[in-house]
């Protein structure tokens, strides 16, 4: 069995895709998979990156494209009354119902669900209240807890480390995969394609050409 541990943010429409679309792709294979929250605004930072938000005509273009994934895939996705919004709390929330930075994947979906249904305010006070008292079975930690917040860092860190820059992202066996057009790739992973022995280092070694 392999141990995949994903990355994701709730402000990242396409990891709210990938959340689920992850049981379909990788159907029939022996995984387990480790549910850590990370600030994706972190990773940007870190490589200079302003992120699809940042640039005025992608930012167009990605809410398209992502309510018309949604549509395509059968995965309901409104955007929420405001993107981007601060995420903090929401991940926040997320840790304080988990353990040691992991949370397991019915939180996942719910903070998932509360973002990208129903085109809501994502940090609306009566909503998140709403939202606690749904996930209240799973709560371990209070929220602005020193244990919760390191959490986050550790978990942003961790990730960076890996040579994770975006959401979603799955790291296995030291391999990083990104994004949800990268699930295909995960599958091949795990289902032992040959082409990751033969070309993955490879790939990566091809000389930088600009001066």
């Amino acid at each position: 069995m392999k141990h995949i541990t994903c990355y994701l943010d709730f402000v990242s429409p396409y990891a709210w895709l990938a959340l689920e679309q992850m049981p379909k792709a990788l159907q029939g294979l022996s995984y387990h998979v480790d549910y850590r929250p990370v600030l994706l605004g972190a990773l940007l930072q870190g490589n200079a990156n302003p992120g699809p938000a940042g640039i005025p005509a992608k930012r167009t273009w990605t809410y398209r494209h992502v309510t018309w994934l949604g549509r395509s895939l059968g995965i309901p996705l409104q955007m929420p009354a405001r993107h981007p919004f601060k995420p903090l709390p929401l991940l926040r929330l997320a840790l304080a119902h988990g353990r040691d930075g992991s949370i397991n994947r019915f939180v996942a979906q719910a903070v998932m669900q509360h973002v990208w249904q129903g085109g809501h305010e994502a940090n609306d006070a009566q909503r998140l209240q709403q939202l606690r008292e749904q996930l209240k079975e799973q709560l371990r930690q209070e929220e602005d807890s020193a244990e919760v917040k390191q959490w986050l860092r550790g978990n942003t860190e961790q990730a960076q480390q890996a040579g994770v820059f975006g959401v979603p992202a799955w790291v296995v066996d030291g391999h990083v995969f990104w994004g949800l057009d990268g699930l295909p790739m995960l599958q091949a992973y795990l289902r032992g394609d040959e082409w990751f022995a033969q070309q993955w280092e490879a790939a990566a070694g091809v000389p930088w050409g600009l001066e």
